[in-house]
């Protein structure tokens, strides 16, 4: 039986531009975008959340939400400073850490020797470290799974610890909302609400070729994590997996030309982020990313080595035809090959 620990930082850019005001901590703040800019939310305090505000909203929504609201700029290179500083903590417990963001990672401390083993008092330690030696606070949830570690760190937040021991486990995936099924958005809740499917108890009346048969493949997967099955191991990262680059226009972009006519400068700006790279992995991948006026997403990629700016108007006009609406954001990436599937070797392109 595994011990996972998932350590999520509580709001951490709005977290860490409070510890470094004070005078910040009881009022409501955002760090995001300009609000006469077209900018959107990051994160915001819990001072702003009881106002509406939340991460991915508009900046000019979030100020009529909250008139008083105080919306900062990123410092991101800053808050990786941060973040580094919370990674030297978990490293003192474990070396197996998996960072999912800059705020939050999974630790697996199985076979750890600290407080004899006990990952609910490594969770406590790791949480009193962070707030006394970085100054911010986090929340931990503890369990024998990543799935139901990270649903438990939520449970308490701010500043909480949820742990649940194996005994418990049953009962408590028994109780959870299909919403929290890792995977599951908006259409597939429909979906399963329409089956009479809301909890993950509901799913267990179901045999799994009747659940995947009803769901579709991906049934599959939901029908193992409603029954707390999830087998994924805690996998450490070193290399950086993707890199992009992407920009939210002042004013919504109208047509497909407006939109291809801005990839010169974004491919150029690319190209200078993956030069001064210091890893040197292959490339996978070439994506580019949509944002239309009505804030829905998408994204489009293709397995390529040396991308090219062809490449990216080509994918760029696949994505556009899937709205065929104004764009607010455009963006530009790659995907690498992971470390171990390749030998280094120098980044290749062909932006002409």
């Amino acid at each position: 039986m595994r011990k996972i620990i998932h350590v999520d930082c509580d709001c951490f850019y709005a977290a860490v531009e409070m510890r470094d005001d004070p005078s910040l901590r009881h009022r409501p703040i955002a760090v995001g975008g300009d609000p006469g800019r077209r900018g959107v939310i990051s994160t915001c305090n819990y001072p702003a959340r009881e106002y509406g505000v939340h991460s991915a909203m508009a900046s000019a929504y979030a100020k009529r939400l909250c008139p008083e609201l105080i919306i900062l700029p990123h410092r991101i290179h800053y808050y990786k400073q941060v973040s580094q500083q919370i990674r030297r903590i978990f490293l003192q417990y474990t070396d197996q850490i998996e960072p999912l963001s800059l705020d939050e990672a999974f630790l697996d401390v199985s076979t750890q020797p600290h407080f004899q083993g006990s990952a609910t008092r490594m969770a406590e330690a790791i949480r009193k470290q962070v707030k006394s030696q970085v100054g911010i606070t986090v929340s931990a949830g503890v369990a024998p799974n990543k799935f139901v570690a990270k649903i438990a760190s939520d449970w308490n937040k701010p500043d909480g610890l949820c742990v649940i021991p194996p005994p418990q486990l049953d009962d408590f995936v028994k109780a959870l909302p299909v919403e929290k099924l890792h995977g599951v958005g908006k259409v597939t809740c429909a979906r399963l609400h329409n089956l009479g499917i809301r909890t993950c108890n509901d799913i267990r009346q179901y045999n799994r070729f009747e659940f995947v048969e009803r769901v579709g493949s991906f049934g599959e997967h939901l029908y193992r994590l409603a029954h707390g099955i999830d087998e994924r191991p805690v996998q450490p990262r070193t290399d950086r997996k993707s890199l992009s680059v992407e920009h939210t226009y002042a004013e919504d972009l109208p047509d497909l030309n407006s939109c291809q006519a801005k990839f010169p400068e974004l491919c150029q700006q690319l190209q200078g982020r993956l030069q001064n790279l210091k890893q040197h992995n292959q490339i996978k991948k070439a994506f580019v990313k949509l944002k239309f006026s009505d804030f829905t997403s998408t994204t489009m990629e293709c397995g390529v080595r040396e991308p090219s700016l062809s490449i990216y108007k080509t994918l760029c006009n696949d994505a556009f035809k899937r709205k065929n609406m104004p764009v607010r954001l455009l963006g530009v990436g790659v995907r690498f090959i992971e470390a171990d599937s390749a030998p280094p070797s120098q980044i290749s392109f062909k932006f002409s």
